[in-house]
């Protein structure tokens, strides 16, 4: 079953007896998050196990189509902008969960607007599950979430172990640690085929992996290198990939455009623990953020930002471990992937 929210923005207030869920509940790997937002009045509430969907968003529209589970009875309320996706006991809730939050390029295909990204509800009815047998949807959803619940144990280790060590580690700026350089303009030279890929703001990924930009140059220039570090300068909506980087793969392939940065290791610091540590202290490069539709770092804000080091060794052995989280992750999307295979192709009704 499938309900649009309603807007409650006249009665909500900081405190209350219902929750709002509203567009910034939901988080980009699915997670319920505090909206901070509540009414009293009584109204028709959520249930354990419904779905709720971002329907509206702005910049990259990453979260457009995003689901998360509703955890019990009576608690949440919809507001506007987000949809309520009742199952129909027909699927697995798990496994729709996982399915939807694995196909998201279908949602952001259907977002329709300029500076904001909305989906109708036929976008969403019309988008088409693979389902295997019930008790078969069970066992994937269940192994996803298994594969969800260890990824968030080896993040809050992570989290420990800093807590733990910081003690013990040195704090550098990251302009001690790089060589810092800003991209420059290549929109007059650039075509869709040529010697060297750019590196534009479409280049870097919210998880800090490296896509296709589409966008060549032939003529000789500064190339990059491998294990080069590069930055998003410049974005636009919640600036959830302000400040993101990703690594190059290889040498004299990339040419870095403006708006994005190099950050060259010195060779102080393993390339690895780095790019893992700037990417999981995102909250500084959003609060340095400057401008309004579009929010911007400087390089003063990147060289400024501080980075807890140990030794070599040690940076390495935690860079090679959160390396293997995220393999770990790629592996779980390619678990999800796999459901795709042709069982049963059928149009869900919620």
């Amino acid at each position: 079953m499938y309900r649009n929210g309603t807007g409650h923005e006249e009665k909500q207030s900081e405190s209350g007896k219902y929750e709002l869920i509203n567009l910034n509940s939901i988080s980009i790997d699915g997670g319920l998050k505090p909206s901070g937002k509540f009414i009293d009045e009584e109204t028709e509430t959520l249930l354990k196990d419904d779905l709720v969907m971002v329907l509206s968003d702005v910049g990259h529209g990453d979260l457009l189509g995003r689901v998360a589970i509703i955890p019990e009875n009576n608690r949440f309320v919809l507001n506007q902008r987000v949809a309520l996706l009742r199952n129909n006991s027909s699927v697995d809730i798990k496994y729709l969960f996982s399915y939807i939050n694995a196909h998201q390029i279908y949602f952001k295909k259907q977002g329709a607007g300029s500076s904001q990204l909305n989906i109708s509800r036929g976008s969403v009815e019309n988008f088409e599950v693979l389902l295997p047998h019930k008790d078969e949807q069970k066992k994937i959803g269940k192994y996803l979430s298994s594969i969800d619940n260890l990824i968030t144990l080896h993040q809050r280790k992570y989290n420990l172990c800093n807590k733990v060590k910081v003690y013990a580690w040195e704090q550098r700026k990251l302009g001690e640690l790089t060589i810092y350089r800003n991209g420059t303009g290549h929109e007059e030279k650039q075509s869709e085929s040529g010697k060297y890929e750019l590196i534009n703001l479409n280049s870097i990924s919210i998880d800090g992996g490296l896509k296709p930009s589409g966008k060549f140059i032939d003529e000789e220039t500064e190339t990059l290198l491998k294990d080069d570090l590069v930055m998003v300068l410049s974005d636009v909506g919640h600036g959830d990939l302000l400040g993101r980087v990703a690594i190059i793969p290889e040498n004299n392939r990339f040419v870095l455009n403006q708006r994005v940065a190099l950050l060259r290791n010195n060779s102080s610091v393993d390339i690895k623990y780095l790019f893992s540590y700037i990417n999981a202290h995102q909250i500084y490069f959003k609060k340095q953020g400057a401008g309004s539709s579009q929010l911007n770092i400087s390089r003063g804000s990147v060289e400024n930002f501080e980075v807890l080091l140990p030794h070599k060794d040690e940076q390495k052995k935690i860079g090679k471990y959160l390396s293997s989280i995220d393999n770990l992750i790629t592996l779980h999307q390619r678990k999800k992937k796999y459901t795709k295979k042709p069982i049963i192709l059928l149009k869900i009704t919620f």
